[in-house]
């Protein structure tokens, strides 16, 4: 018995202890941030609300309240017996389905704006990092052109020109958002193109462009991800910012910053509900963003792991 139990000792001894992959330390780093946590909890909230709110809304986003009109002040506050539970807006129409309605709109530009950013500026600075010399200098000073330019000038001016819509809202955005993601992307490019395993590919006679996308663009993922979470509230201010000034999306349509300014100017008539319920999905989406962000900066951070 005594020498079955040390034959076990000894095999336990001998057994290779499992270490953990570099993601899953960041994963294990990034649950202990109580804020990144309560951040990415507020996250799953909202994007369930704008999931849902369209079928368990008792009305359209459309629809009005003909028995609203003339006392939204006092018929339009929010109530369970009328089933608008965030009340009603100016014209009568249910707040609750509006909201749900410019949470996914101020998502959808949020998400695709920073996606957009993601990938162009990814692969161009990637591209001018691992070419370096003359293409990079002409790449780069392109980029510093172009960041000159006030970004939200170039973004009224096309809503202006071209009309509102929701497409030359993401082409407007999309086009400038791109400039600081290459500037990093560059940066860390710099870095890796002098790594073994890049060297050793170029010594097997490997493509550069496959190089870049094999080697270079996967070893860039933890600063695009940590990147792309603060680069969504960005957008969606932007959005918002654009559609208060009245420039956004166009009616029917709403979104967060369309709601805001409508409930800005109604202030003074005692309907606060209709600025409360928008601004407030607003924040906490920001505030979500920004500790998810930091959260991943810190799990992702190598001079912290």
């Amino acid at each position: 018995m005594i020498a079955t139990k040390s034959v076990a000792d000894e095999l336990a001894a001998a057994a290779p202890i499992k270490g953990r992959s570099l993601w899953a330390d960041a994963r294990a780093r990034f649950f202990r941030n109580k804020a990144a946590v309560a951040g990415l909890i507020a996250l799953v909230c909202v994007m369930l609300f704008a999931l849902i709110g369209p079928f368990i809304s008792p009305w359209n986003n459309e629809d009005i309240d003909w028995n609203v009109l003339g006392n939204v002040a006092e018929a339009g506050r929010p109530s369970l017996e009328t089933g608008h539970w965030f009340g009603t807006d100016a014209l009568g129409r249910d707040l609750f389905a509006r909201t749900v309605q410019g949470t996914q709109i101020s998502l959808m530009v949020g998400i695709v704006g920073a996606l957009i950013s993601v990938i162009v500026g990814t692969l161009y600075g990637a591209v001018a990092g691992y070419f370096g010399g003359r293409i990079d200098a002409i790449m780069m000073r392109t980029v510093d052109v172009l960041m000159s330019i006030p970004y939200m000038f170039v973004l009224i001016l096309l809503l202006v020109v071209f009309g509102r819509s929701m497409l030359m809202l993401f082409i407007g955005i999309g086009l400038v958002s791109w400039l600081d993601m290459a500037r990093i992307a560059r940066g860390q490019t710099l870095s890796l193109r002098s790594k073994e395993y890049v060297e050793a590919a170029i010594a097997t006679g490997v493509r550069p462009f496959t190089i870049i996308l094999r080697h270079i663009v996967p070893n860039l993922l933890g600063v695009v991800i940590v990147y792309a979470t603060l680069l969504v509230p960005s957008m969606i201010i932007y959005e918002s910012f654009i559609s208060f000034l009245g420039l956004g999306v166009q009616e029917p349509l709403t979104s967060w910053g369309a709601l805001i300014n409508a409930g800005a100017a109604e202030m003074n008539k005692s309907t606060l509900w209709m600025l409360a319920w928008p601004l407030f999905f607003f924040v906490i989406t920001l505030f979500g963003f920004f500790f998810v962000g930091d959260g991943l900066r810190d799990a992702l951070d190598p001079k912290d792991r």
